[in-house]
């Protein structure tokens, strides 16, 4: 009786044994592939659910379903027109055949590998097929102006291809040589791009020169404007000083003419105010002309001796 039990248990954990290792179970995001002493055995399997093997004979490998990553490595590439720049790129791809991919690459660290070898030439190639302009820029469009001066300076020379298209090159190309492989590249994009430390130092001093020469441009603009506003405010000011000095001028010659009207209806209403305004002129003349250290000489004819001479 004992052991009618040890078989029956034995051969019931031989049976869970044997369905462990048959049975194996695939959900939304894998597809497989049996294998037999390593050769692939059947159909990929890419339908979820539940699936059925040779135990002990088959193995299952699996592999991702979902869309892959991969990023490449940043690289020093030169350009078409010897720019030498530092391209950093990413793509996204996915295993079409499990079979194929199985075959050829085995896993995905060897399709990782392979990718790099792939899209790292192809990129490499398009970037050493273009100029710089083509690889940064993906359309010809006119630069927003928002000051006059800008007209001059941001002037952008058109493109035949542009980045885009570049990228959509290196996509065919990768799949062009990806389609045997079991694997299909979905997108793939530059990241980032960049100078050289070399070639980057020379264009910041190429653009700080062009800066400083339109600095320098303003200032000798600035200086040539306050020079044309000095000249007017020195040409307005004499302008003025001479206008005022005429009027003051002529108001001063106005004065002593009515002044001189003033004095001669007031004296020559008679002979007595004559004389009075004659002696006041002479007595004016004296206070003006002369001083107590003054010495002068007259003659008997003179108007100065005139009065004088009546003070004796």
């Amino acid at each position: 009786m004992r052991t009618k039990r040890i078989i029956l248990i034995s051969l019931v954990a031989i049976t869970v044994l044997v369905l462990t290792n048959s049975i194996y179970i695939l959900d939304e995001t894998q597809q497989a592939i049996v294998t037999q002493f390593g050769r692939p055995v059947g159909d990929p399997r890419t339908e979820p659910g539940l699936n059925f093997k040779i135990p002990f004979l088959n193995k299952v490998q699996f592999f991702d379903k979902r869309y892959l990553e991969w990023d490449g490595n940043k690289n020093q590439v030169p350009t078409k027109d010897k720019k030498f720049i530092f391209v950093d790129t990413y793509a996204r791809w996915e295993i079409t055949n499990p079979l194929q991919f199985f075959i050829r690459l085995r896993d995905e660290r060897s399709a990782q590998s392979r990718l790099d070898d792939i899209l790292d030439g192809e990129t490499r190639n398009a970037i050493a097929s273009h100029d710089l302009l083509d690889i940064v820029r993906s359309s010809n469009r006119d630069p927003e102006i928002t000051e006059a001066f800008m007209e001059e300076i941001e002037k952008l020379d058109d493109i035949s291809v542009g980045r885009a298209i570049i990228e959509k090159i290196v996509l065919e190309k990768a799949n062009e040589r990806t389609s045997d492989l079991g694997v299909r590249i979905l997108d793939f994009k530059f990241k980032r791009m960049n100078y050289v430390d070399e070639v980057r130092d020379r264009v910041y001093d190429r653009m700080i020169s062009e800066r400083n020469r339109i600095a320098d441009q303003f200032r000798s603009e600035g200086q040539g404007e306050a020079r044309k506003i000095e000249g007017d405010k020195e040409r307005d000011l004499a302008e003025i000083q001479s206008n005022a000095f005429r009027e003051a001028e002529e108001i001063k010659g106005r004065a002593d003419a009515e002044a001189t009207d003033i004095y001669a209806s007031a004296y020559n209403k008679n002979r007595t105010a004559v004389d009075l305004y004659k002696f006041l002129r002479t007595m004016e003349s004296f206070e003006k002309s002369m001083d107590e250290n003054t010495s002068i000489i007259l003659s008997s004819d003179s108007e100065f001796f005139k009065y004088l001479k009546k003070l004796n």
